[in-house]
């Protein structure tokens, strides 16, 4: 199964939530937690509508609509406006629950990402 690879929450040809949906299965019943090598993490949340919400440890929360375009899943509309960023894609990852994967975050900084059971 297909789930994104980072955090912040994000082409030419779009694929709409519904049909992308085979891809994400995995991420949409569990949670993607990005930890930084302070200690602080971000939970992600993807739903079959196309909406997406984070939560910081600090306490901040963002929402956006996500989609998968070609080989990346991009968050758009995100809310409120995170470092002037509206916009940001990441590539998909095959992971199961319980796997874990490096990536960035939207400004370039090192994550570790878990696909975590439940919500």
């Amino acid at each position: 199964m297909r789930v994104i690879s980072c955090a912040v929450a994000l082409a030419a040809i779009l694929v709409t939530p519904a049909a992308a949906s085979a891809e994400m299965d995995d991420a949409f019943d569990n949670t993607v937690v990005s930890r930084y090598p302070d200690g602080g993490w971000v939970k992600h949340w993807f739903n079959r509508d196309g909406t997406y919400a984070a939560e910081f440890s600090d306490g901040r929360r963002l929402a956006a609509h996500w989609r998968v375009e070609g080989e990346r899943v991009c968050l758009n509309g995100i809310r409120p406006a995170f470092m002037m960023i509206s916009r940001f894609c990441s590539p998909l990852i095959s992971a199961d629950v319980g796997e874990s994967w490096v990536s960035r975050d939207p400004l370039g900084r090192r994550v570790q990402n878990v696909l975590s059971r439940g919500r």
